[in-house]
């Protein structure tokens, strides 16, 4: 399924002029529904292999059929287009499994972090009115003291150890290795891989409008207040699905990819899940990130796409393993999530000799807006910028007091996107709709710039500016000064009030393993390369910080904490 390249004129915009060279700037999308992707490749390439797990195999063949009898199953419990799946897992091949399965007959997938506790479990399963949640087995007894207070009338239960080669499982349950929990048989209680064994592959076939269609409920917000439910049609994730595929300029089914993001995080499912099954690629899964596991695979696997976040990336060159593994097979990796330190993007492409940049999206935009050009000699990459907008997607910067003026080329202000891969708005919440979303265009809430070249720039969210007497303080900035410390393995900074001149800037840093270091030494590491009023006015030093499953340091935590 090739797509439409339309390369007729384009309203000439500043980033064109830097335009990778082989990527569309307009892209006519098919308008499918989402799980067409993973039957095309299965068509194409029944054999090769799709997803890699614990060292086990799956072809495409085997899980295109293992989707549609996950499809049918859903169907003879009851699931009808537009229900709502919730999906409790890891990354497993099972995620990929239900995903893809409930999309195929029309109903709505929400996932869901594994690990939510049960207030903010019953909270999504409560709000997007769940009837049916696929859960790993050893997160079943949280799911357990939700059940009366939601909708939930089914519950499908897996293991780590489902898909796991025969040998690996049976050692890894004798030695304990393998988390699980026993779940007793109940009346609404079904067991994933006998489900699969009952049913035929046979999906109902019906008619989905990729337009408006949701595929998707994403709980976005966590960090910074009540989660809201971001509603993404098929055409969100199909268009965000093919931008990401046409910049990474990836071979179709030659790509090795790393899925150690989660997959429940929209940036793990589109750059770790779907981009990687259009492309036809080997998914190799890690339930979760480990710096030596990571290792293992990129050599073994020799993986050639690696999509993370900067504290995973952080985390890999501080560690004492580092040069004991080869990374050369590593071509592209994109940085997003958070803000990338340029001295980590300088450490990872030395000892991969590949290229790492930095890219931006939101959960809100399927979630990928910009991305550096993917160009080995650097010559259009800047560092310290989010990059260019992707194909089909427009950007400007607005006035931060009411949104309503384009400013000036380096004039700093709130990031506004439009493209797409836009999401529908917020489920059930038609005043936080209206208020980020204006006449097509999506207000981030980040704070940035854009250069006379078209490259953007984040200089932080809004809500974590710091005021110190009257001046704006931009964390990132003091960070990407921190990382340049050679102690410093993970920091954030954040405001903490102060009566007299607002707030001022605080420093929490964990150290590299083995390293010492004085508050007094980091002050002055940082304040000596900033202007006076920026200065990092205190010091805590921590062994580990408040963090997303994705690689976010929780800043709204450490704030709380200073309130």
């Amino acid at each position: 399924m090739k797509m439409k390249r339309n390369m007729s004129e384009e309203p000439e915009k500043p980033w064109f002029k830097f335009w990778p060279e082989g990527v569309p700037k307009h892209i006519e999308y098919p308008e499918i529904p989402l799980s067409d992707f993973l039957r095309r490749s299965a068509e194409k390439y029944p054999n090769n292999t799709a997803i890699v797990y614990f060292d086990g195999k799956i072809t495409y063949k085997e899980l295109d059929l293992a989707v549609d009898k996950f499809a049918t199953a859903l169907t003879d419990l009851g699931v009808n287009k537009g229900d709502r799946v919730a999906i409790f897992l890891p990354n497993t091949p099972q995620f990929i499994i239900a995903y893809y399965g409930t999309l195929k007959i029309g109903a709505i997938e929400t996932a869901i972090s594994p690990l939510h506790k049960e207030r903010e479990l019953e909270f999504e399963l409560r709000d997007s009115e769940a009837e049916t949640i696929v859960v790993i087995d050893m997160l079943y007894p949280i799911v357990e003291k939700v059940l009366d207070k939601t909708k939930l009338r089914n519950v499908i239960i897996t293991s780590l150890k489902d898909y796991m080669p025969k040998i690996k499982s049976f050692l890894g349950s004798i030695l304990g290795k393998i988390p699980s929990h026993k779940v007793e048989r109940k009346s609404n209680v079904y067991f994933f891989k006998e489900m699969l064994s009952r049913y035929e592959a046979r999906p109902p076939k019906l008619e989905i409008n990729p337009k408006e269609a949701l595929a998707a409920i994403q709980y976005t917000g966590g960090t910074t207040g009540v989660p809201k439910g971001v509603m993404l049609t098929h055409m969100n994730l199909v268009s965000n699905t093919v931008m990401c595929a046409e910049w990474l300029k990836g071979e179709e089914a030659k790509e090795t990819s790393l899925a150690v993001l989660p997959l429940f995080h929209s940036y793990g499912m589109t750059t770790g899940m779907n981009a990687p099954i259009y492309m036809a690629e080997k998914i190799i899964l890690l339930p979760r990130f480990d710096p030596v596991s990571t290792f293992q695979t990129i050599q073994k696997y020799k993986v050639t796409v690696f999509c993370g976040v900067p504290t995973m990336y952080a985390i890999l060159l501080s560690h004492p393993d580092l040069k004991k593994y080869d990374y050369t097979s590593v071509r592209f990796c994109i940085s997003g999530a958070a803000a990338l330190p340029p001295e980590v993007q300088k450490k990872f492409m030395e000892i991969t000799e590949g290229v790492l940049v930095e890219g931006y999206g939101l959960t809100e935009c399927s979630p990928v807006t910009h991305c550096n050009p993917l160009d080995k000699t650097m010559k259009t990459v800047k560092v310290g910028s989010i990059g260019l907008p992707w194909p089909n997607t427009d950007a400007k910067i607005m006035d931060m007091k009411k949104g309503e003026k384009e400013l000036k080329l380096g004039e700093v202000g709130e990031l506004v996107v439009k493209g797409p891969q836009i999401m529908k708005g917020y489920w059930n919440m038609p005043k936080e709709t209206a208020d980020v979303l204006k006449d097509g265009w999506f207000y981030t809430g980040d704070v940035g710039k854009m250069d006379e070249d078209g490259y953007f720039y984040i200089t932080d969210r809004k809500k974590d500016l710091i005021k110190y007497k009257g001046y704006s303080v931009y964390p990132r900035e003091l960070e990407d000064v921190l990382y340049e410390h050679p102690a410093v393995k993970l920091c954030g900074v954040v405001g903490k009030p102060n009566t007299v001149v607002g707030e001022i800037p605080k420093a929490f840093v964990v150290l590299k393993e083995g390293m010492a270091v004085t508050n007094r030494e980091i002050l002055d590491f940082v304040n000596e390369k900033i202007a006076p009023y920026k200065a990092i006015r205190e010091v805590e030093f921590r062994t580990e910080l408040p963090m997303t499953l994705v690689g976010k340091v929780l800043k709204r935590v450490l704030r709380e904490e200073e309130h």
